[in-house]
């Protein structure tokens, strides 16, 4: 469970990862050894899972965004299944969904015949019958997950 301190602290760090401890602190009001133990803990208890940079899709050669529907015969949820789209480094996201499809995931290539390649390789993976991809025209917004405030009826945010 976050209090508000620690979602401060999130949303600040979300902002600007490489900030000192004093900055950060002085920011949701901690000294910087109060805003590093609470950071530690936050870690420890796996709230921030890791910390990491943001880099532009299109500047590393990754411009072309999908998102792939993935159908089944078979269930998805194994660990194999996981390990073999895992192992597909184009694929940034895996998840397991209700519906048509079991998996949903997210494809960035450099090109539409790098996509279709990778199309092929999520195809070979056991289980797989069949895809569909929506092809991503242009990103609206992106955001990360809101730590500032509570949710509905005062759940964690």
């Amino acid at each position: 469970m976050t209090d508000d301190t620690d979602r401060a602290l999130l949303t600040e760090l979300q902002r600007d990862a490489t900030q000192s401890y004093a900055t950060l602190g002085a920011a949701v009001g901690l000294s910087a050894g109060a805003a590093h133990e609470r950071v530690r803990k936050l870690r420890e208890r796996g709230v921030i899972r890791r910390t990491t940079i943001e880099v532009d899709p299109a500047a590393v050669g990754a411009g072309v965004l999908a998102f792939v529907l993935v159908e089944s015969n078979a269930w998805m949820g194994e660990a194999d299944t996981s390990e073999a789209l895992a192992a597909l480094p184009e694929v940034q996201e895996a998840h397991i969904v209700a519906g048509a499809a079991s998996v949903l995931i997210k494809v960035r290539t450099g090109t539409t015949e790098q996509l279709q390649d990778v199309l092929r390789r999520v195809f070979a993976v056991r289980g797989v019958s069949g895809t569909q991809t929506v092809m991503v025209l242009e990103t609206m917004f992106e955001r990360s997950v809101h730590c500032g405030q509570k949710g509905p009826a005062g759940a964690p945010g």
